[in-house]
């Protein structure tokens, strides 16, 4: 897939499961909660968290009836906040690190759209050096709205007038509605089947295009700056 790319271009992406895998997520909650409680309970509980989560079992109330007379001050209440708070330990694929260091040395604009909680999705930006890629960050939680809301994207167009924008993502219940409406182009990170929510293409709309990851993807220059 060749992407021209020109003074005017934008790039929006997505967070969770199209710049990492939102799984790891998961898993770095889930190995913190694990390793604050295994002193208390005399346990090693991770794997069976992990399992559990893959048989769509509410972990965390598993934990609370298992080992309710150990846990002291682990209650729900901590458990749901060091899943939300904690600094997680999740990465980018190379080839998709390397693509956004392609965005930043060809000096394309670039924001970035997510739903989530405030302090999660900062952190997870954190985390995977991020935090200063984009001209502009909309996480629901902080903005009022969540995806399909025309308004996430709409902030976009009104602050960068005459943009050419591009949308990435991955969510097909969500993601490519407000765009394609829009008039963006629309690019879909395929789930390699790890993705937590799984994607459907006979709905509508349908992305413009579907690709199996960013190292799919050639930018390259217009040769006119004006165009």
């Amino acid at each position: 897939m060749d992407i021209t790319v020109n003074p005017r271009t934008f790039f929006v992406f997505d967070l969770d499961d199209t710049l990492y895998q939102e799984i790891d997520f998961l898993r770095s909650a889930y190995k913190h909660i694990a390793s604050a409680l295994e002193p208390a309970i005399k346990s090693s509980i991770y794997n069976e968290m992990i399992d559990r989560y893959h048989k769509k079992e509410n972990v965390f109330r598993w934990i609370i009836d298992q080992y309710r007379d150990h846990l002291g001050e682990f209650d729900v209440k901590w458990l749901i906040t060091t899943y939300r708070e904690h600094l997680p330990d999740i990465k980018m694929s190379s080839e998709t690190a390397a693509f956004l260091d392609n965005v930043r040395s060809l000096g394309i604009r670039a924001g970035l759209i997510t739903d989530g909680r405030s302090v999660t999705q900062r952190n997870k930006l954190e985390s995977l050096g991020l935090a200063g890629m984009f001209a502009e960050i909309i996480i629901s939680e902080e903005f009022g709205s969540e995806k399909p809301d025309e308004k996430n994207y709409l902030y976009f167009v009104v602050k960068f007038p005459g943009s050419d924008f591009y949308y990435f993502g991955d969510n097909t219940r969500k993601d490519f509605i407000t765009p394609a409406k829009l008039g963006w182009k629309t690019v879909c990170i395929k789930d390699r089947g790890e993705n937590i929510h799984k994607q459907q293409f006979d709905g509508s709309p349908v992305p413009t295009y579907v690709i199996n990851g960013f190292e799919e993807i050639n930018l390259q220059k217009s040769r006119d700056n004006n165009a």
